[in-house]
């Protein structure tokens, strides 16, 4: 991967790409068996973090036939060793163990570790403390009957005994790519994932299966993360940039012009336009109808304005003092209650069509994305700089699908969207995904309750528009792609911002808009920014 920005993000490996590090470690003279074993003591490491006195307690490791279950092996050695009593529950026979899971079997065996097969034990009186690793990242399709009344029994001791469950490398049964049980999986008090986390588990919805979510190394060398680059990264806050210029003045952070705000919703262009100057940008253009334009302004005299005619509808043409007006400008932000009509839609492509590649990077949302949805011929007037903000409603209206369909399978619904045109798309949501066509998947961890009100996509476009806006310091600073990581994450951070005066919600939009600047702050104070783990 070219850029540093993507490649400082933590990798957010797929199975099939951790078998190539694997595989890669290997070529290094690094044996599995080795790294199974950095496995074993990172699992102990966090186990005894989160419950010390399991040195001296029952312990029950559930393992499975595969590497999982060697890491289960593996680790009831090392509890062994510190004093526990480790008793390891097969799945399958442990003739069934093959490769290295099966020679860490019998390394267990040969110091001491007892072993005896599910069936045959009827999960009386559990202990504490239970270790899953009947199921690794590798699972595809759904988990095997037996195995499903397997984990559905763990959960129940866990539901009635509030035993601690830590699982190994991911929980049972969840799906490493979609963060979704498959359809059942292990409810785990803490999961330690090893080399690197995957996707599935920091997507918000896994968390009630994750449990608190540890991130170990295992010895893959950074020179094999460099090599073989992995489809997805993590967003966090260490993506945000602090730096200011010094000797800066209005310039320096661009000029935002925002596009919207028909009759009746006018407050989503005032809203963009606000998020646009809260996030930094030094000019803020609010372009609309002439009879909207006092309403958009809002008692803000900081946002500039353009009126377009004497009326409330969408010119058919693009005056003169548009075209020249979005040549100045650094970034666009279109669509922001710029409403459905057939004049807005009339506007839209005769804004494309005229400004064609003198047209600055754009930001594209709300009712934008309906009007390119009903006239797809527009979507090639998208470059590889613009971003598409949809939520699932918007996305499904541009697949041709419904909303669930997009829900259920988000992975696959931003696939769709980034085949569609060059430009980047940001697939709203708990857990937002921004992709591109040929680039990675940045994931954002974060659900924030405090984000879920009327006008918060206003408040996000606004904010990326002013990113497009703000010139980069180094050349992948300005990838549009990483433009939109940021501002989905400072966005989010806005959102926990409003949480800590407002923790039940009750924010508005506009709130969330005003916390931007705070939220500018993550980067420079981490320790006030909750950790994804620790």
């Amino acid at each position: 991967m070219s850029d540093s920005f993507l490649s400082a993000l933590p990798p957010l490996p797929l199975p099939r790409e951790l078998r190539t590090w694997d595989a890669a470690a290997a070529r290094l003279g690094i044996p599995e068996v080795l790294l199974m074993e950095n496995a074993g003591k990172a699992a102990f490491d966090v186990l005894r973090s989160h419950m010390p006195e399991c040195c001296g307690q029952d312990v029950w490791l559930f393992m499975g036939s595969g590497n999982n279950g060697g890491d289960a092996a593996c680790l009831a050695r090392w509890l062994l060793d510190a004093g526990a009593h480790p008793l390891v529950l097969h799945a399958c026979p442990l003739t069934d163990c093959k490769g290295t899971a099966a020679k860490h079997a019998r390394m267990a065996k040969a110091a001491g570790v007892a072993f005896a097969p599910i069936k045959r034990h009827m999960f009386k009186n559990p202990p504490a403390v239970l270790v899953d690793g009947l199921l690794g990242t590798g699972l595809t399709g759904s988990v095997r009957p037996e195995l499903q009344a397997i984990i559905a029994r763990i959960n129940a001791i866990t539901a009635q005994r509030a035993c601690f469950v830590l699982a190994l490398d991911i929980p049972s049964g969840l799906n490493a790519a979609t963060g979704q049980p498959s359809p059942i999986a292990v409810r785990a008090s803490a999961t330690v994932s090893f080399a690197a986390a995957k996707p599935g588990l920091v997507l918000p919805e896994a968390g009630q299966w994750t449990g608190r979510l540890s991130v170990r190394p295992v010895g893959i060398p950074a020179r094999i993360h460099a090599a073989f680059p992995c489809g997805a990264r993590l967003l966090d806050e260490n993506c945000l940039l602090s730096k200011l210029p010094q000797n800066a003045h209005k310039n320096s952070f661009g000029h935002l012009l925002v596009i919207g705000g028909a009759q009746g919703h006018c407050g989503a262009a005032h809203l963009a336009a606000r998020a646009g100057l809260r996030a930094g940008a030094g000019l803020v253009t609010a372009v609309a109808p002439a009879a909207n334009i006092s309403e958009i302004k809002n008692a803000w005299p900081e946002i500039m304005t353009l009126a377009l005619g004497a009326i409330g509808d969408w010119p058919a043409n693009i005056p003169a003092e548009l075209r020249a007006l979005t040549r100045r400008c650094t970034a666009l932000v279109v669509g922001p209650g710029m409403g459905r009509t057939r004049d807005t839609a009339r506007f839209l492509e005769a804004f494309l069509t005229t400004l064609g590649d003198a047209r600055p990077s754009t930001v594209f949302d709300a009712d934008a994305l309906t009007v390119l949805a009903d006239n797809p011929t527009l979507l090639r007037y998208m470059t590889k700089t613009d971003i598409l903000t949809p939520h699932p409603g918007e996305a499904a209206v541009l697949l041709g699908c419904d909303t669930k369909t997009v829900q259920t399978d988000r992975w696959a619904a931003l696939k769709k969207l980034c085949a569609l045109c060059d430009g980047v798309v940001l697939l709203k949501g708990a857990g937002t995904l921004v992709g591109q066509r040929d680039k990675p998947v940045l994931i954002s961890p974060y659900d924030v309750p405090q984000l879920a009100t009327a006008g918060s996509g206003d408040v996000l476009a606004g904010c990326l528009g002013a990113l497009l806006a703000e010139p980069g310091e180094q050349p992948d600073e300005r990838s549009s792609l990483c433009v939109a990581g940021r501002g989905v994450i400072l966005h989010a951070l806005a959102g926990l911002q409003c949480a800590k005066v407002l923790p039940l919600r009750g924010n508005t939009a506009g709130d969330i808009a005003d916390a931007l600047p705070l939220a500018r702050l993550a980067r420079q104070k981490p320790d006030e920014v909750p950790p994804l783990w620790k």
